[in-house]
């Protein structure tokens, strides 16, 4: 659960070309830069953007950001590729039900706002300087992609849903929120198991949800003229 103090716990996960910082008890909450001070610089810049998360979620989020960091982990490659990868071992600690609750709820807040983008975005992406991105429909598709190997994390067997099938992703999203839940006060699996401690199956999809819903945003309209 959050501190008292409203200071917020990070989690630092440092490659050697990244460093991710996660606000472990803020999932979605998650930025990288180039060492420490810039990924926590990074983190706090995008405290207004996470707030509505919080708020969608029924929870404040603290006005100020102080940042406790509380664990200090060795990325990988894929750190440096552009996505935390590493669980943490505050991680595998049992959740009281009450925790799994709020976890789950801010995730469901993240899958709101991702909708939420995409249902504004056109079909046609800004792309970068040289042309490259994805459009909408490719990166909705990717990040639902995601969210079916997240199931399986949690020991789920799910058939992929079409692009188009709504009533398939909304039910796979509603298996693997009861999965969730029913991790409350069992021990999570061991070290090298399959699946995933839920804390960190959680904090690793909203990252990439909520990641994806905010390039969606930033790439839905043209760069302004100086």
């Amino acid at each position: 659960m959050p501190r008292a103090d409203g200071a917020v716990r990070v989690v630092m996960e440092t490659g050697g070309r990244l460093t991710f910082a996660s606000a472990l008890d803020w999932p979605g909450w998650a930025r990288a830069g180039r060492g420490d001070e810039a990924a926590l610089a990074t983190l706090r810049a995008f405290h207004s953007r996470y707030a509505p998360v919080a708020r969608a979620a029924g929870l404040a989020l603290p006005e100020v950001a102080t940042f406790e960091v509380v664990e200090r982990l060795r990325g990988t490659a894929t750190t440096d590729f552009g996505a935390p990868d590493v669980i943490a071992a505050s991680e595998r600690a049992p959740l009281a039900a009450d925790e799994v609750d709020r976890l789950v709820r801010l995730l469901e807040a993240c899958w709101e706002v991702f909708d939420q983008a995409v249902a504004g975005a056109p079909a046609s992406l800004r792309k970068g300087p040289r042309g490259g991105g994805r459009d909408r429909d490719t990166v909705v598709q990717h990040v639902h992609g995601a969210e079916h190997q997240a199931t399986a994390r949690v020991g789920l067997r799910l058939p992929v849903p079409a692009l188009d099938d709504l009533s398939a992703r909304t039910a796979a999203r509603a298996a693997l929120v009861e999965a969730l839940r029913a991790t409350a006060g069992a021990a999570p699996p061991p070290e090298g198991a399959r699946t995933w401690p839920p804390r960190y199956v959680i904090r690793r999809l909203a990252w990439h949800v909520l990641d994806h819903a905010w390039e969606i945003e930033d790439k839905s309209h043209p760069v302004p003229d100086a």
